[in-house]
């Protein structure tokens, strides 16, 4: 059995009004199922975040990378001898 990600769920059929499928669901995401299995999410603007994912730069990156250093060292210097 698969995991629903949501706490409100809708049928296909009940999607011919999404409007009321989305007033009931209180700015929440909504499962939509056919045949017992879930096939999509609707999810509504309100619950999007509000600023646009960014991607880190390469100097962040590294950054993140040296700061960790102790950290990896031991499981990467284990690793090696498997």
């Amino acid at each position: 059995m698969n995991r629903i990600f949501a706490s409100q769920t809708c049928t296909m059929t009940e999607l011919r009004e999404p409007q009321k499928v989305l007033d009931r669901a209180n700015g929440k995401p909504v499962a939509i199922m056919k045949n017992s299995r879930v096939v999509g999410y609707l999810v509504p603007e309100s619950a999007t975040p509000e600023e646009e994912p960014r991607v880190a730069t390469r100097e962040e990156v590294l950054e993140s990378l040296e700061r960790r250093r102790s950290v990896n060292q031991p499981v990467l210097d284990y690793l090696k001898d498997k």
